[in-house]
């Protein structure tokens, strides 16, 4: 990995409720399990999710007097522009392996330059049309896509963009995945229609499509106290809903195909 410039994750959607932060969260703390260094930005000083997900987390370490693995986030000044973020994340990132940055859950300048910037572009969807409607049109009686949303068109430009800029080979091909929430939800009809209508797009733009979070109530029960369902000796008894749980993020983590910065061994127990 460059020594100059952190790997950059941007969790990226203009809708909200998708579970982006939670999503950001649980990775960062994942690649610090693994020995990464990472750093974070929280792009939405109003609600401050990741930011206070990591404050809570803080807390819990001092309460009880612990150490977690974890990452160091800082929020935005809400005057902030794009080239003040980047000076940010140049800042920030200094000396880390990762730097994940969290969006929020709306249109927004800096988001967009934020996923125009990525390295590897985590857009997580609930599984409906509704959130499919980010990324692509559907007809209203084959479900067939009738054409790009915006989103993926300035997604779309990005790539181009970066493919031809050959001269930073220090900067590799923006790695776009889709991550679909909540799948359990989906009656089994709907699924479908999503998938082929996922498959489609997905050759048409050039994003992944992998599996994402499908149980919420955890991940809620989780923050106040800023623990991640890895931090498995601190969290007492697990259910097999928890299990199931962490099994989804474990795979997550695989799909992402994240560069290899682990230099210590792994500190999650199996």
């Amino acid at each position: 990995m460059s020594s100059q410039r952190p790997h950059r994750i941007v969790f990226a959607n203009e809708k909200g409720g998708t579970g982006k932060s939670t999503t950001a969260v649980h990775v960062a703390v994942a690649l610090a399990y693994r020995g990464a260094r990472v750093a974070a930005i929280d792009l939405d000083p109003r609600q401050r999710t990741m930011h206070r997900y990591f404050e809570n987390r803080a807390e819990t370490q001092q309460r009880r007097d612990i150490e977690l693995p974890g990452a160091k986030c800082e929020v935005i000044a809400e005057d902030l522009d794009t080239e003040g973020l980047e000076d940010l994340a140049q800042r920030v990132g200094e000396g880390h392996d990762f730097l994940i940055v969290d969006t929020p859950g709306r249109d927004d300048p800096l988001a967009r330059h934020a996923a125009t910037e990525a390295d590897t572009l985590v857009t997580p969807l609930n599984d409906s049309f509704v959130d499919f409607d980010l990324i692509g049109q559907v007809d209203a009686e084959t479900f067939k896509v009738r054409r790009l949303s915006f989103y993926a068109e300035l997604i779309w430009e990005a790539r181009l963009k970066r493919s031809r800029a050959t001269i930073d080979e220090q900067r590799r091909e923006m790695d776009w995945i889709v991550v679909r929430n909540r799948t359990g939800h989906t009656e089994a009809r709907n699924k479908a229609r999503l998938d082929r209508a996922l498959t489609e797009l997905s050759k048409r733009v050039g994003f992944r499509v992998t599996p994402g979070l499908s149980e919420r109530v955890i991940y809620r029960e989780l923050f106040p106290s800023g623990l991640t369902l890895l931090d498995k000796g601190h969290l007492g008894d697990l259910g097999t809903s928890h299990l199931v749980a962490r099994q989804e993020l474990r795979e997550l983590v695989l799909s992402l195909n994240l560069p290899d910065a682990v230099r210590a061994q792994q500190l999650e127990p199996a």
